[in-house]
């Protein structure tokens, strides 16, 4: 019996034992469970300080792309004026040239060929009629006249023909490889402007409606509800941005008839052809708004397919370019390799975010195996 209660009483006191032991290691399981979960924090934060700097090189071109406001433009400046005679104030550097050809060169010489060739018409008038020269002159001919009549226009000719060949030359010379292209369709009645060198975004350009008179363009505001609109029948909803200041290869065709795109006060006018491009170089020197309207009979609504021609320095226009969707800065790749950049910054917070939901767990089933 004495064997039997000392036995007894020795198993119960390797259960208390055991059982102190156990307690006595369950704060240290719990320390080691515990920096699991903080180790795997500073994981997820190491992620977001990653992903900051991505989402602040981002916060400028937001910024930029919200920040184009069209131009008002100047009364006089780009348009035609009432009661005007002559050609338009120019604002490209081929205008200002044909401008001074047309009235330094051109108006001075015809004016002097009308009043002398006025001058002998009224000569012949009162010096040979039949009252005052009865008997009339039987000379044949004068050698020393003809030969002053015939050398002085050959030469007129080729004192006009000098300049108008530099000019012709000047207007078609080829833009430079890198300049800007602007694509141009003409359309029954509107017209499509495209960036292929912007991210290859259109523009549809369309008559703005007046007010008081049938409508031209359903679904197109009024002429004068925005501070920055022109003229009636000039102004359209959105104009074809250019950069100032810079050459700009302009392919112009058509996807109907024949149109033709024309700013006076540019010195631009070029066919649109279909099935063809023609190309021609824009070069604008001062920002504004310029205007033009199609100069070839296109249809019956020929005369509402207005040209607006907007010109803004370079960074504006950048900022512009940024307003449509897909839009880039010409010269920059687009940017296709965002997204796979972004992709290992994804694949990091969720193998974090992973390892942090799994530490626990694994932690938490190792604790009552000890």
């Amino acid at each position: 019996m004495k064997s039997g209660e000392i036995a007894r009483a020795a198993s119960q006191a390797l259960k208390a034992l055991g059982l102190s032991f156990a307690l006595a290691l369950a704060p240290q399981a719990a320390l080691a469970v515990a920096p699991a979960p903080a180790a795997s924090a500073p994981a997820v934060t190491s992620t977001a300080d990653a992903a900051a700097p991505a989402a602040d090189a981002a916060a400028p071109v937001a910024a930029a792309a919200g920040s184009y406001t069209p131009l008002k433009p100047i009364e006089g400046v780009g348009m035609p004026v009432d009661g005007a005679i002559g050609l338009q104030q120019q604002y490209s550097p081929l205008g200002e040239y044909g401008h001074w050809m047309h009235n330094v060169v051109l108006l001075p010489i015809i004016t002097v060929i009308c009043v002398l060739v006025l001058v002998l018409l009224l000569i012949v008038i009162v010096r040979y009629n039949r009252r005052a020269n009865p008997v009339a002159s039987k000379t044949s001919h004068n050698t020393l006249i003809e030969v002053i009549w015939t050398l002085v226009p050959v030469l007129i000719l080729i004192g006009i023909a000098v300049p108008s060949i530099d000019l012709l030359a000047k207007q078609f010379k080829p833009a430079p490889a890198k300049a800007l292209t602007i694509k141009v369709t003409g359309n029954q009645w509107f017209w499509t402007y495209g960036y292929p060198d912007n991210g290859d975004f259109e523009v549809v350009s369309n008559m703005l409606n007046v007010p008081g008179q049938p409508t031209i363009n359903n679904g197109v505001r009024d002429v004068g509800s925005k501070p920055w609109d022109g003229p009636s029948h000039l102004e359209v909803d959105n104009r074809m941005v250019v950069p100032v200041g810079e050459p700009i290869r302009l392919q112009i065709t058509a996807a109907d008839v024949i149109h033709s795109f024309a700013v006076p006060s540019l010195w631009f006018k070029l066919d649109a052809v279909p099935g063809r491009i023609n190309e021609k170089v824009l070069f604008v020197e001062k920002p504004g708004v310029y205007y033009g309207q199609c100069s070839e009979l296109c249809g019956v609504k020929h005369g509402y397919m207005p040209i607006a021609v907007e010109a803004l320095p370079r960074d504006k226009y950048n900022a512009w370019v940024l307003t449509h969707a897909g839009g880039v800065i010409d010269g920059q790749k687009k940017p296709e390799a965002a997204p796979a950049a972004a992709a290992p910054v994804a694949d990091a917070t969720a193998d974090a975010a992973a390892d942090a939901s799994e530490a626990p767990a694994a932690d938490a089933s190792a604790a009552p195996a000890a």
